[in-house]
């Protein structure tokens, strides 16, 4: 430690006291610490900037809600976030990059943004007051020769920090601003420090860092060698900022709830509900998979995969949405011939334990030797040893032994195939980001841990732990729509996990799941689904829901209207799922389900009932895929009470898992 500074400081007050022997400079938070904020939400901040925004639009002859424009912002924001840190906190989402995005989505010109950053810059203004206990610290000991600079994680740079600053504190206080934006480094890695430290010339010994976040200002500099002295945010302040946050999210809950969106035209066919219900649906969440790839493609080393299957329907959605809105993206963009299967072999070759709790739910009724045969893709005339039931503690000590070696050896020769197929389609990218219809993400834990020499991540529809099993990949799994594990009814998205299957049916096209790799003459590599790259099959053939939704995609002109539309749509995809009447029931009727993973086994989503009794056929509905769906067509004079009973269920299920 640096003679005569040999322990942290407790307060500010004490650094008015002493000087400061072997530190040469000191560097500031600058929000929560060298500016104070009021007790004012940054929802309510963004909230009143959008609506000054919004007036500024209409005299310019651009109609835009303020809704559209905060929910727009908190997108950007959000996925940009959540993009940067799945890919390892390097770099920082700026502001400018905010609003181009945002901008992007609702078709406005990026000749506003230099306007609406000043909004930004004058509510801060109004949100910020000045520390002038900090102020009187740092003037002291910059008097006695010390540098002063402000080091501040944030998506404002310089320029607009310093305004802030000078605003409130005059010039001359501080000596050099360092922002995460402009190096496109961030406190919370140590990165930032790093690069103050070496741009200012000094050892990490000399520097003290002041700031209110114990990670980024306290935690991270003093492994680095840092002196810190950790200024709290008070209690008080916290909850005040808190009660403001709740209030204006409840207010803008209040104002949608009075102001419904229009309902959805009546629907006339499949078509028509893939149209108007799936197309603003299936829109917005294309803006939310734009919305990351936009931030993973910063640094240029990263690659989106669509999987097989139902990534190919969000593929070509995808696209068109993109190309009808010409919104820019230069990520590189394949679809991958992957299934939980695929990825299984991969595991399995690194004799990872995820791959045995993923066998042990598919194949709980099966035999050794069915495992055998599905993962390693033939048919195998295999001893007595291999007929018993599965048990996953075995299968590893039974692959060993020489029949286990056959068919190690398959596994083998398709994990190769795939490894070299990944490579062709995803080239020397070090980030892959899998985009898939969901829910658990078995397919990226095993595909993980089968080639951990790659980093992957996936984003998906929705993420849900309905399998029980562990969520260790959870941190690199987002589900952009929906990540509960319940139907939550104050959150009108979850209920798709009322019946899963109709996403799934909605992306893929009429072609069986990835299972068995072959190469051809010219190096590259197929599968038994077929030709799958984009443009080569179209996932709407016979499937009228995605041509629906293709349809809506073609007409849409921009963004805003597409957040009108995704709401009245939400709620009409609700109704049909958990009040559905006969139409409904035609609409979202999937037929059956493969179960996938090597078997041809096959799964209805409406089983028919042969139950000799009332009774019995009560107690079959807890069985059906699609609850709501079989009550309507099996119980069409006792539906208006068992629907509500049921809703009422996954009420009080929501309610006591929250509890506990």
């Amino acid at each position: 430690m640096a003679k005569g500074y040999s322990v942290p400081r407790q307060s500010l007050a004490h650094l008015l006291q002493a000087p400061l022997d072997g530190i040469d400079l000191i560097s500031t938070d600058v929000f929560d610490t060298l500016l104070l904020r009021q007790p004012r939400s940054q929802r309510s901040r963004l909230i009143q900037a959008e609506k000054l925004f919004s007036g500024v639009l209409r005299d310019e002859g651009f109609h835009i809600s303020p809704d559209h424009l905060f929910r727009t912002r908190q997108l950007a924001e959000r996925f940009g976030y959540r993009a940067l840190n799945i890919g390892g906190g390097a770099g920082e989402v700026r502001l400018v990059d905010i609003l181009k995005r945002q901008f992007a989505i609702l078709g406005l010109p990026e000749r506003f943004i230099e306007k609406r950053i000043a909004i930004e810059v004058a509510i801060e203004k109004r949100s910020l007051s000045a520390n002038q206990m900090l102020a009187r610290v740092l003037r002291l000991h910059r008097r006695t020769g010390i540098r002063i600079v402000a080091v501040s994680d944030t998506a404002l740079p310089k320029r607009q920090l310093s305004e802030l600053i000078n605003h409130f504190h005059g010039p001359g206080l501080i000596d050099d601003i360092y922002s995460s934006a402009e190096v496109g480094e961030s406190k919370r890695f140590g990165h930032l420090f790093s690069h103050v430290l070496l741009t200012e010339g000094i050892a990490a010994s000399r520097l003290l860092h002041l700031g209110d976040d114990l990670l980024a200002d306290c935690t991270v500099p003093r492994t680095m060698g840092i002196h810190t002295l950790h200024l709290p945010k008070g209690r008080l302040r916290r909850l005040a900022t808190q009660a403001d946050g709740a209030r204006s999210q409840a207010a803008r809950g209040v104002r949608n709830t009075v102001i419904k969106p229009a309902r959805v035209p009546h629907l006339a066919d499949r078509e028509g509900f893939g149209r108007d219900v799936f197309g603003p649906v299936v829109a917005q969440f294309c803006f939310y998979i734009w919305l990351y790839a936009r931030q993973a493609e910063m640094k240029g080393d990263a690659a989106l995969l669509f999987c097989a299957r139902g990534g190919i329907g969000i593929r070509a959605a995808f696209e068109k949405l993109v190309a009808k809105l010409d919104l820019p993206i230069a990520i590189r963009r394949e679809n991958i011939l992957i299934s939980r299967l695929i990825a299984a072999r991969s595991a399995l070759i690194q004799q990872s334990p995820t791959v045995l709790d993923e066998l042990a739910r598919e194949f709980k009724k099966n035999t050794f030797a069915e495992v055998a045969d599905a993962l390693g893709g033939a048919t195998y005339r295999l001893s007595d040893a291999w007929q018993r039931p599965f048990d996953p503690a075995q299968f590893y000590g039974l692959l060993e032994t020489t029949e286990g070696g056959r068919v190690l050896a398959d596994i083998a020769q398709q994990n190769a195939l795939f490894e070299r197929h990944l490579a062709q389609i995803a080239g020397d990218a070090k980030r892959i980001i899998l985009c898939d219809t969901g829910l658990y993400g078995s397919t990226q834990r095993l595909v993980a841990a089968g080639l951990p020499q790659r980093k992957f991540e996936t984003i998906q529809f929705a993420r849900c732990n309905y399998k029980g099993l562990s969520e260790d990949h959870f941190s690199r799994v987002t589900g952009l729509v929906v990540e509960e594990d319940l139907y939550n009814p104050l959150r009108i998205e979850t209920v798709i996990l009322r019946y899963w299957q109709i996403i799934e049916s909605l992306f893929e096209p009429a072609i069986p799941s990835v299972r068995h790799l072959s190469e051809s003459d010219d190096g590259s590599v197929h599968s038994n689904a077929g030709p799958i790259a984009y443009g080569q099959l179209d996932p709407a053939q016979v499937n009228p829901l995605l041509t629906g939704v293709f349809q809506y995609i073609d007409r849409v002109e921009s963004g805003a209207r597409v957040m009108s539309d995704a709401d009245r749509a939400w709620r009409r995809l609700k109704r049909a799922i958990t009040k559905p009447d006969a139409f409904d029931i035609i609409a979202l009727g999937v037929g059956a389900r493969s179960v996938d993973f090597g078997r041809a086994d096959n799964v209805h989503v409406l089983e028919k009932s042969n139950a000799p009794n009332l009774a019995n056929k009560l107690t079959e509905i807890k069985s059906q895929l699609w609850r709501e769906g079989a009550i309507v067509r099996d119980f069409p004079l006792l539906k208006s009470a068992l629907l509500p009973a049921l809703e009422m269920v996954h009420i009080i299920r929501q309610v006591s898992a929250r509890l506990k």
